[in-house]
Order: structure tokens, then sequence, then C-alpha cells
């Protein structure tokens, strides 16, 4: 049962929950800028320009040379307001707190003494100016983080809207205001110098011009003033007709440019020296333009806006205009189903809001792809402008691909938001493909409220099946766009189609519908196969190919599981308080991942019908999609422009799966790159840990009628009967050659006179006579052997030939007959140890090994000894009960094993 985080009580939710046991968040896709203007810095050790933008409560940063991420930052509790950067640091504030990262990720200094929200940032030296919207402005030491100044304005008189700090200009800031005036200021003495009247409108940009005293000032009235601050006197205007000015630069590569930015995407390049304008760059973003900045001494215009997107234009073309040369950008609008393209797992499709088809590479940025964006006319639609297309498709709202013939013809399907034509798309080409489909009874009349509600590809990709609102379902060839026929006489189904799929061989085609049906058809011949009836209504259906099982969701909120082989619901699983949104089987089938408008998403195992994990997020999750490699779980979110992954974490590490309680509460878990900034809680080492995160420590024996390996290395034992073969092998060939004597030399004593140094007469010499006083008449073994015969213990002899090598194993037991200096009442004691191991069912293949290699040393020995012999057909009899004994458990085992993997779900 879901429920919100603040409904959980904290103690249960510390002892019942730890978020999820199986996925692990790793990182978000598809996000890159939004309304915040970028920051643009210059490594001199790298001798490379760097861009920071941010995207909600984290910043990343990217070099301008390739636009590849290089960092990404620690999040933030809040989403960050305004961004700032000096030489060293880059400064974030989200409400009332700014804080300086270091290395583009950590936080060094937090600054606290605002009480409202921060929405103007600028490096000063060693100290950093902010202000509030309570019209409150503080500058700070940037080290002590101490409160140097403080200054507040009247909101009504001067709003402060803009703020810059003139070039030159030492210990003086600028500040622009609502009203439109100006004032600059001298920070270290607190005067007001001057005030600037204005040009009766408000200031929305405070821009430095290459020339000392010179400022851009952008206007809300889509003026463009440049005025010199020394003399306050205005050198020109510029007009744009856009609305207000959100972004100015200017080039400082040689050429007299100012680029001016608007709400409606587009920019305006004007000439200073013949006060004209150059160019209009029209929808350079979709949205209004964020931040702009020529990199100093280049070429090269970056910007940044609203619509998540990062561009850089190169001016190298005759005109003055800018061509686009690199690109970052993700959707705009958030995205409404995404699926796994392919097989290595590298690639996510993804449908946007707004109308656009993308694929994001989950290995690098510099593989991303967009399809575009659907349109009913492509060449129109380019002539009038993507900003004013009036004939552009609605969003999509599902699709299906597959890369099987994607290198031949189009191999992905899409249907759009109440929609009747279902378009195709080339991967390859990335762009919209060429045919339209659409049934051709509806070419002259087409009825209200009749829409493509549902469309699969076969795995040959040759195949396209289209379900309609009306319960139709069509089948078309999706090289040739023809009409290949329908299901059913009239209709599919009497209510709207809900899903389809199509099994991995193409024999079955399963359709879900409104009316409550589940059916199968013959994919062929269109026959109508199986009817089941559904408790309620399906929403959404979901096929997983290699094994068969239909996932399907209801409108009353739970979950059945179809098996296309037997045609019945072999699970059916309940729990999910909302509508469910998507479904996504894990590679192996075995596990359902499901997710729903409550915030949960849930795993289902299939075999023993249990749900074993489940976690709650901040939002809902839209589409989920898991990789076809197992090693990432992908989803999409509500009013989120990001894709986020999750690590299946039973990859790389042992994870208990056990089946969760009827009343378990999950807890949250935040998305990757948004969590919050928590501290520590210390705990007493004294308290129990929960029942979930208890290591098992497994006994030395599980239990006394099972039978227990050591846990030696193999090379310990399995090797002793092949010893004297191994020997032999390894043998030299020839016999170690005595190196050649090194050159003679007189030990020289260093100095100016070279002097000859005495020879140190060694008096301790060495006996080369052997000491018999060291040698031992019987080793600890066999004393061990001799000592067990009388007190029957075998734990001391069997310890000491554990910690023997192959080598040392081997001349201990040759070391027991009596030739060789021992005695029968020793290979007794021995056999009697063997004995005594088959006993305790413990070192089961240490006995085996041990016994094999005495026979194989001592056989001649044991026939004539009636003593040995009787010991040794005990130890048979006892050899053949315990190995009929695990003979019995091996056949059981393998019986349940076979079962379990012919048995059906």
């Amino acid at each position: 049962m879901a429920e919100s985080d603040e409904s959980i009580p904290l103690q249960q939710e510390k002892t019942t929950s730890r978020g999820s046991t199986i996925f692990q968040g790793f990182r978000a896709l598809g996000l890159y800028s939004n309304h915040l203007p970028h920051v643009l810095r210059y490594h001199r050790k790298h001798r490379e320009f760097y861009l920071v933008t941010s995207v909600g409560r984290a910043f990343h940063t990217f070099n301008v040379n390739k636009l590849g991420i290089v960092a990404v930052s620690n999040a933030v509790p809040q989403d960050i307001t305004c961004l700032a950067a000096d030489r060293m640091l880059v400064f974030a504030s989200h409400g009332t707190l700014l804080q300086a990262f270091a290395r583009n990720k950590e936080v060094v200094h937090t600054y606290v003494g605002h009480n409202a929200e921060i929405h103007l940032l600028q490096p000063f030296g060693d100290h950093v100016v902010s202000v509030d919207k309570d019209n409150i402005l503080i500058i700070w030491d940037v080290q002590s983080e101490e409160e140097y100044l403080q200054l507040n304005f009247d909101k009504n008189v001067f709003a402060v809207s803009a703020i810059m700090h003139p070039s030159t200009y030492v210990n003086k800031i600028l500040l622009g205001s609502r009203q439109g005036s100006l004032q600059l200021w001298n920070v270290k003495s607190n005067k007001l110098l001057f005030t600037f009247q204005g040009w009766e409108s408000g200031v929305t940009v405070l821009q430095q011009a290459p020339a000392v005293d010179v400022v851009a000032v952008g206007l809300v009235s889509g003026q463009i003033i440049v005025h010199n601050i020394k003399f306050d006197e205005t050198l020109m205007k510029f007009q744009q007709d856009w609305g207000p000015i959100t972004a100015i630069t200017f080039r400082t590569d040689g050429h007299p440019v100012m680029a001016a930015g608007s709400p409606v995407g587009h920019i305006g390049l004007w000439n200073l020296e013949e006060k004209r304008l150059i160019i209009q760059m029209r929808d350079a973003h979709f949205s209004a333009i964020a931040g702009m900045t020529f990199v100093h001494g280049e070429p090269l215009l970056v910007t940044n806006g609203a619509d998540n997107a990062i561009r850089v234009w190169i001016f190298d073309g005759p005109g003055g205009g800018g061509r686009l040369l690199r690109l970052r950008m993700g959707h705009s609008a958030p995205p409404t189903k995404i699926r796994y393209h392919g097989n290595n797992g590298e690639q996510i499709l993804s449908a946007g809001q707004d109308s656009t088809l993308q694929s994001f590479s989950t290995v690098h940025e510099r593989f991303n792809k967009s399809l575009g964006r659907g349109s009913i006319n492509k060449k129109k639609s380019k002539k009038k402008g993507l900003q004013y297309d009036t004939l552009k498709l609605p969003p999509i709202i599902t699709f299906a691909s597959e890369a099987a013939r994607q290198s031949d013809w189009d191999g992905i399907i899409a249907c759009h938001q109440g929609y009747l034509t279902c378009t195709t798309w080339n991967y390859q080409k990335t762009s919209m493909g060429a045919h339209k489909l659409r049934p051709e009874r509806f070419d002259k009349n087409i009825p209200l409220n009749v829409y493509a509600a549902a469309v699969d590809l076969t795995s040959c990709g040759n195949f396209a099946l289209i379900g309609l609102s009306t319960g139709e379902v069509d089948v078309y060839n999706i090289q040739s766009g023809i009409h290949r026929g329908h299901f059913g006489n009239d209709k599919a189904h009497k209510g709207a189609v809900r899903g389809i799929a199509v099994d991995g061989l193409n024999q079955l085609a399963v359709t879900a519908g409104g009316d409550g049906l589940i059916k199968c058809w013959k994919f062929k011949t269109k026959d109508l196969v199986h009817i089941t009836e559904l408790s309620s209504p399906s929403s959404i259906i979901h096929l997983h190919r290699d094994s068969g099982m239909l996932g399907i969701a209801c409108d009353d909120f739970c979950i059945c599981v179809f098996d296309m082989e037997t045609r019945k619901i072999v699970r059916k699983f309940s729990g999910h308080q909302g509508k469910i949104n998507d479904m996504a089987f894990s590679p192996d089938g075995r596990w359902l991942i499901t997710a729903s408008m409550d915030c949960c998403i849930k795993v289902w195992d299939l075999p023993s019908g249990c749900l074993i994990d489940c976690f709650l997020l901040d939002s809902a999750a839209v589409s989920i999609t898991m990789s076809p490699t197992g090693d990432f779980l992908a989803s999409s979110h509500v009013d989120d422009l990001g894709i986020y992954l999750w690590s299946n974490t039973s990859l790389f590490r042992l994870v208990s799966l056990r089946p969760l309680p009827a009343d378990y509460q999950p807890s949250v878990v935040m998305l990757p790159g948004t969590c919050p900034v928590q501290d520590v809680i210390t705990t007493d080492d004294t308290e129990e840990a929960p029942d979930e995160m208890i290591e098992y420590d497994s006994p030395e024996q599980l239990e006394e009628q099972l039978v227990t390996l050591s846990s030696l290395p193999e090379s310990r034992w399995k090797n002793l009967l092949n010893l004297d073969v191994i020997k032999k092998r390894n043998k030299p060939k020839e016999p170690p050659k005595v190196p050649k004597s090194a050159p003679f030399f007189i030990p020289t004593i260093p100095g100016l006179v070279p002097r000859f140094a005495a020879t140190e007469q060694e008096n301790t010499q060495q006996s080369k006579v052997v000491n018999l006083g060291i040698l031992a008449q019987k080793s600890s073994f066999y004393i061990q052997l001799e000592e067990a015969l009388s007190n029957q213990t075998y734990d001391c002899p069997v310890k000491t030939l554990k910690e023997m090598g192959p080598s040392g194993i081997d001349s201990e037991l040759r070391g027991l007959a009596p030739d060789d200096g021992g005695s029968v009442k020793v290979m007794q004691s021995f056999l009697r140890m063997v004995g005594a191991i088959l006993d305790s069912n413990r070192d089961f293949e240490l006995a085996q090994a041990y016994l094999a290699l005495f026979l194989k040393l001592h056989l001649r020995t044991i026939s004539s000894e009636p003593t040995l012999l009787d010991e040794l057909s005990k130890l048979s009899s006892q050899l053949e009960t315990t190995w009929t004994h695990l003979q019995t458990l091996f056949n059981q085992s393998l019986c349940v094993l076979n079962y379990m993997k012919s048995a059906l779900l």
C-alpha cells in the first residue's frame, strides 16, 4: 500500500524500509539547461573555456571545445535560482542561501544572511555581491564568509533588476532598476557616486562593452542603449521588436558586433560602427534566450535557453550570420514514452510533448540523435519556420521500434495524440519516414474522435499493427506502406484498442480492448483463436517475446500476467493505488516492473508471485523501460525533462530478494542527480540493524545429515594421486649451469688519493657437518596419529593435514609404512581418522583424496595385514552407506530442478 512520505512515521520509516533493494540511482540523461543564464569560464592551466549551466538542483560543466560534460556538481536542497563564477569558484544560490563550489562539484563556502530568495549575483574580486527579492544587497567576503556591506533599497523607488562591475572601475558596481534608472556605487566607501536617469523603461541587462567606460543597457521596451557612463552620454540606440532584451554580448575578435537575445528565441546582430542591423538569427532557440556569450578572441557564440538546449554558433561565413557548430539538446517538454532501441542497451528512444522524437545514448552525449519534430508537410514547415509551424503533428503518445531492418527501411512507427494517421521514422537517417499510415476507408470522410491508440512492430521489422479508437486493428507493410489486412470481420473489439503485441515468431497477435477482452489472433490468417475476459478493462499491455508472458494493467489498478502458450492468466498482482502508467520486464522475464500514478515503482517476481521491491519517488513515473542487457532501468517523470537511469545492483553485488510484507511502507528515493545533501545521523553502535540488513554467517556445518565440503582450494587435494606424474613432468631437462665468475676487483677507499681497502676476516665459519640432533625421528603428524589411537580424537591430525601442501601430505603418508619407519598401528589409526571424517559428514572431498593416496601407496602392505583388512572393510561399508545417502539427495534435487525448469508459471 503506497502512501505519501508525510504519513509515514519517522521511526517506522527508519526500521521498515531503506529504499530500493534492487535499483540504485545512477544519473540523468537529456538535461542540459534551464531558464538561468550560463556562465563562461576560462581555465588558465588547461587553456580552455568551460561552460556552466543549471539543470535544477545541480549544475553541469561542459567544455566549449566539444561540448562534452566534464563535471556534475553535488545537488542542493532546492532549485538553483542564480549562477555566477570567478576564476576559482562557482557561486550558486538556492532560496535564501548562497554557496560557493570548488572543482565544479564540492561546496566550500556557505553565506547565510538573506531573508528572501536571491535573484542576482556578481563576483567582485575577493568579494561577491548578492541581491534578494526584498531589494537587499549584501557584499560578502568570499573566504571568511562574513558580511562586508549591506545596502537596502526602496522597491518603489529603485528595485534592483541588473548588476555589473564596470571594467577598470575600482571598488565600483553599477546597478539597474525596474524603474529605468541606474546607480553607480563605491562599495568601499559606501557612497552613491552617480545616478543615471534612464530611458523610461525597466532595465533587464547590463553588459560591459569592449571599450572602457561603455556599457550596453537592455530595456523592457526592446531598446538597447550603448551608454558612456563616464560622461553620461548615450552613444547609440537600437530597437528590437521581439520584446524585452534577455541577453547582450560583444564580439572581441576584431569585429564591432553586438548580439542581443529575445524572449521568442531570436537573436539580433548589430554593427556598432555602421549602427545598423546586420542579420537576424531567427529560431535560435525554441524558447527565450537565457544567456549569450561570445568566446573571448574567437568567432564563437555560446547560447542557452529554457528549451533545454546549448548551442555553439560560429561566424565564419559571408553576411555576418552564424551557423550552428555544436549542439546539446534534450526535450523542451516532458517525455511521454521511452523505450530502449536495439539489443545493445546503449540507446533510448524518447518521445516528448514537444512533438519531437529523440535518441539518448547511455554511453556518451556525442551519440545522441534528434529525429526531429513530426510534421504533416516537412517542406512547408521548413519555409514557415519551427516557431510558426501550423503543420506540426501532435505529441507522440506511443511508438514501437525494431532494429532488424532499420538499415533497409523505416524501423519506428508512432501514433500521435488524437490523430488518426500514424507516422514512420527512420533511425539511420534521423528523420521522419516515407509513409504516413492511415486506413483508406477514412480518406474521404474522417469521423470525429477517431484516432490511432496503439501500435506495434513485428520482430522481423516488416509489418506494423495499428489499433484505432473504434476497435479496428489494421496491418501494414512498413516497407511499402501497403495495407495488408485487418483483424476481425468488422472490428477486433467493441471498445477502443488499448494495446497490441505480436510474438517473436509472428505466429500469434494479441489485442486488448476497452471492452475488457484479451483476444489472440493468428497473425497470417487473421483468424480469432482465443478470447479471455478480464474483470476490468485493460489500460496497457506489454509482451516479453522470449518467454511469451504478457503483462496487462487493468483500470482497477491490478496487474495480470497472461501466458501466450497456454492462453491463461497465470499471475495476478494488486497493490497500486493509482493508474498504472507503464510496465517493463527484466531481460530473463523473471521480474515485472510497474510504475503508477501513486509515485511507486514495484518489482514483482513471476515464479514466486511475490512483491520483492518497492520504492517511492517525488513525482510519478510516466514511462519506464528495462535495458536488454539488464544493467539499467530508465524512467521519465511528470513535469520533468530528464530521463533517469537506475543501475541494477543485483548484477554486481549480492542482493537478498525476500517477499515484502503486505503492510510494507516504501520509503522515498530521490531522483539521480537531484538528491539533496543530508547530514549523516550517527546512531548508537548497540542499535540492532533491521532484518534485511543482517548478513548471514554460514556455520561450519548446516545440518548433521548433510555432507559438507571443506573450504580448502582444489590445489591442496585434487592432484594428490597425480603428484608423481607432475614431479616427473616438472623435472628439469638439464642440470643448472654455474654462472660465470665476475671480474676480480680490489676494493678501494674513496678519496683524493686512491688506497686499497683491508679485507675483513670472517671469524665465524659455518660447519659443513650436519647436526644430527635437529633431525626428529617422528613427525608431529605421526605422533598425533599415535595419540589418537588411544584417545579416539582425530581433530589434531586432520587439522595438520589441512595445513600441508600436496608434497608434504605425500611424504607424511609414505612415512606411515613399516618399511619407511612407520608401523601397522599408525596405519590403522590413519584409516580410523578417515572413518571419523566420514562420520562427521565434514571435509568429504578431503577424506576421499587422502584415502585414495593411502591405498595407492600402501595397497600391498594392507593386503598382507589382517588388522588393516578388517579396518578397511569397515571403512568400505561406511563409504557405501554415505554414497547411497548422497545419491538420494542428488536425485531429489535434480527432480525438483527439472520440474522448476519445465513447469509453467
